[in-house]
């Protein structure tokens, strides 16, 4: 397999099939990530990713998920992940999902036609870094996308008939900004009627710019009580209308919650209130990663 780079994968990806096709991202200037930023972005050539395709084939016998990485695999043309998508479900036709990485922007830059065509030939899932519901973060961090644009992409890839699976990052205003970050990410949370919706824990390494202002002071991250504050107005502001299933299970969380909302709502809350009074229940520092 011909693997350049770091490989990122969202967790829910991990026993599936990994074809590069691109590498790294196409925006990587967001302050919070250290991933990609050894990697200048390109495309790889077709031929590369045919014959990965063809050397998969041959060693495994049977692969149910395949996940087109890097960072961005739908800035490719409407015409070649058309045909990308056809010779992987050509080659695997047991295989029962294909899923990408989407920025909002690539997304917004494709008709709903065009997101159709993409489910019928096997996509079935795009993962889309929210990360924030409030402007001001998102402007912050330089994620280079509005709230609006984010909310309006969940919601074109949801019509289309593709599931959304959208992240946020808890911790990512700082103590300054907790609460806007909290209130707007539930609110866009409530808008979007994404599929899922998988919240993190933020966690600086030294090759993310947003580390040096960690250092410097300038940016004041949260302590495991208030990060379980703002989990709690994250929860209290959303209002989904639509069942979304939502997860805060990733290594870098403090509390493990599991549920869908609107259901579950109530549920998760008193976890999070009981973990405030608990400091049992959390995980260990030691035991939280990336």
């Amino acid at each position: 397999m011909h693997y350049e780079g770091a490989i990122y994968r969202p967790p829910s990806e991990a026993y599936s099939l990994i074809i590069q096709v691109t590498v790294g991202c196409t925006h990587n200037k967001c302050t919070f990530c250290s991933m990609y930023k050894a990697d200048k972005f390109k495309v790889k050539p077709l031929e590369i990713v045919l014959a990965d395709l063809q050397e998969a084939r041959q060693r495994y016998r049977n692969v149910d998920r395949i996940f087109f990485a890097d960072g961005d695999a739908l800035c490719l043309s409407t015409d070649k992940l058309t045909y990308l998508l056809e010779t992987t479900t050509a080659t695997f036709p047991e295989c029962t999902r294909i899923g990408a990485y989407g920025r909002p922007g690539q997304i917004l830059s494709k008709s709903e036609e065009e997101l159709i065509a993409l489910r019928e030939r096997g996509l079935g899932i795009l993962y889309i870094g929210a990360e924030s519901g409030s402007d001001e973060v998102l402007r912050r961090v330089n994620k280079g996308e509005t709230a609006d644009e984010i909310i309006k992409a969940v919601q074109k890839v949801e019509k289309a008939g593709i599931a959304a699976s959208v992240t946020f990052i808890s911790g990512l205003g700082g103590k300054e900004l907790t609460t806007e970050h909290a209130v707007q990410t539930g609110k866009m949370i409530s808008a979007m009627g994404a599929s899922y919706v998988g919240l993190l824990t933020l966690i600086l390494e030294p090759s993310a710019p947003l580390y040096a202002d960690a250092r410097a002071g300038i940016f004041e991250q949260l302590t495991p009580l208030e990060t379980l504050e703002e989990l709690e107005t994250i929860l209290q502001h959303s209002n989904c209308t639509s069942e979304t299933v939502f997860r805060s299970n990733h290594a870098s969380n403090w509390l493990v919650l599991k549920g869908t909302l609107p259901q579950d709502k109530e549920a998760m809350l008193e976890q999070v209130r009981f973990a405030k009074t608990d400091s049992r229940v959390l995980r260990a520092a030691k035991q939280r990663g990336l």
